[in-house]
């Protein structure tokens, strides 16, 4: 799933070499995944209106039933 976000986020951007995936626990037992986009770059990950946002959220929750567990993602400058 993290290769697959950075995929997604690296065409986004106009810093592709400072898009980069972490994987934390959450608090209730979630699986967080923490986008790191350029500062600059924020803005277009999110999208207008923060569609882009929307979009990729749903791609990491839809893998949650394969994991056995929730996921989440986390959008950071």
């Amino acid at each position: 799933m993290d290769e697959l976000l950075a995929e997604l986020a690296r065409r986004l951007v106009d810093e592709p070499d400072a898009v980069r995936v972490e994987q934390v626990e959450g608090d209730d037992g979630s699986l967080v995944f923490r986008l790191h986009v350029a500062e600059g770059d924020v803005g277009k990950v999110i999208g207008r209106q923060g569609r882009i946002a929307r979009a990729l959220r749903a791609v990491v929750r839809a893998g949650g039933p394969n994991a056995g567990r929730r996921m989440q993602l986390e959008i950071a400058g």
